[in-house]
């Protein structure tokens, strides 16, 4: 269905813009007519084909054939969206932010996306309705808080706390991504050299001692064997590393291998205590905003349970909102869970008994922000020495395999002499 820009004067004689999906222009004219808005200028809009073409005509639209059009923002955009509208919302009206943020997008699926909620506010729709037309952009959660704005009449400043609290989401994510890409690229540059030195050097290099009629070093002989194998069989070897990643993929789509992996990752001695923290300041953090936001705890902990990636980590978020639904504390709740950090627990039953919960959630937050930080620095600063270390044993020892039959050669050379 094709979409179509519009220029009309409402009952209270201002003009308003937007875009609007109907079969026809006279369609969409007969439909903002009925609106009691008297339309100025009506045409098909950037979603649409150029030309009107016949019924039933199929419509080609202009973009490259090459070029695919994506369903939904990224969590990059919807922070820039969020962020974009929470200045706006504070100097314009609603309907205008959104034309504003519709023009200003350089991307064309963002255009289209903001384009289609701001022609649901124009209809009549809530903001929140509106977005629930783009479900795949905007999560229930997200939803959940514009709701909660719009009714309190707090949209302006809670745009503002979610655009902050997406800003820093995105910051912990950005922090995850550098912590684990420089030691991810730095190892497989080290399995590059490697293999290149057992593949391509080795060979060359050792067969020159195969004239000599003498048993080679044991080293020497181990190291050959491996060279000889990863140049005869790396393709086999790929093969089988590609159908392991298949059956490991596969098996994690079972719910109780899921729960068994996801379990094991929490007990590993660095990588567990990451991902406790990182969920459990989110969950902070999101929680604060949601208290601050006068958005019931439970309806935003039970929006916040399919965000959980952990499986275990998961069914302890379930179990929260069971018990505050059943009449008890967040903090009880929490700590019946064992899998949250004891300093939240503590502050999240300081902030219930002073009234302040919103506040020692955010401070909880903030601490646990700053814990993830140095951990993350300081696993930095060990893995990438114990890498360079490996990576310098393995040279040494295929060094060391190469200077053997060297050296014994010239031995045998000076006891001839």
């Amino acid at each position: 269905m094709p979409e179509f820009d519009y220029v009309v004067i409402d009952g209270s004689g201002r003009e308003k813009r937007g875009l609007l999906r109907a079969d026809s222009a006279a369609d969409a004219r007969e439909a903002l007519a009925k609106k009691k808005m008297f339309v100025v200028r009506i045409a098909e809009g950037r979603g649409s084909a150029s030309g009107s073409g016949a019924p039933g005509e199929v419509r080609r639209s202009g973009r490259s054939l090459f070029q695919f059009e994506r369903s939904r923002m990224s969590a990059k955009e919807l922070t820039l969206f969020t962020r974009q509208l929470s200045t706006l919302a504070q100097v314009s009206p609603l309907e205008e932010a959104l034309r504003t943020i519709t023009r200003q997008s350089e991307k064309v699926h963002v255009r289209d996306i903001v384009g289609r909620v701001h022609s649901g506010v124009v209809e009549g729709r809530s903001l929140g309705e509106a977005m629930s037309m783009e479900p795949k952009s905007f999560p229930s959660l997200y939803r959940a808080m514009i709701a909660a704005g719009e009714r309190s009449g707090s949209l302006p400043a809670l745009t503002d706390r979610l655009a902050i609290l997406l800003e820093r989401q995105s910051a912990m994510r950005s922090k995850l991504m550098t912590a684990l890409a420089y030691p991810t690229v730095l190892a497989a540059f080290a399995i590059i050299v490697v293999m290149s030195l057992m593949i391509f050097v080795v060979p060359l290099v050792v067969e020159q001692f195969d004239t000599l009629g003498q048993q080679l070093p044991l080293l020497t002989r181990i190291v050959m064997g491996l060279s000889n194998f990863l140049a005869s069989w790396w393709w086999a070897l790929l093969i089988l590393l590609g159908a392991l990643a298949f059956l490991g993929w596969r098996a994690l789509r079972n719910e109780s291998v899921r729960l068994r992996v996801d379990g094991a990752l929490l007990r590993t001695p660095f990588l567990g205590r990451l991902l406790r923290d990182l969920h459990a300041a989110r969950m902070a953090r999101t929680l604060a905003t949601m208290v601050e936001s006068r958005l019931p705890v439970m309806e935003g902990l039970s929006l916040t349970v399919p965000t959980v990636h952990n499986r275990v980590l998961r069914a302890a978020t379930a179990d929260i909102v069971e018990a505050v639904r059943g009449g008890g504390s967040l903090s009880a709740a929490m700590r019946r869970s064992d899998v949250f950090p004891p300093l939240l627990v503590y502050l999240a039953a300081s902030g219930e008994s002073a009234g302040q919960l919103d506040l020692m959630l955010e401070r909880a937050a903030e601490y646990l922000e700053r814990e993830f930080d140095g951990f993350t620095a300081a696993a930095l600063a060990m893995l990438e020495p114990l890498i360079i270390i490996l990576m310098g044993g393995i040279v040494a020892i295929i060094i060391l395999s190469i200077l053997l039959p060297i050296m014994q050669l010239q031995n045998l050379t000076g006891a001839g002499v």
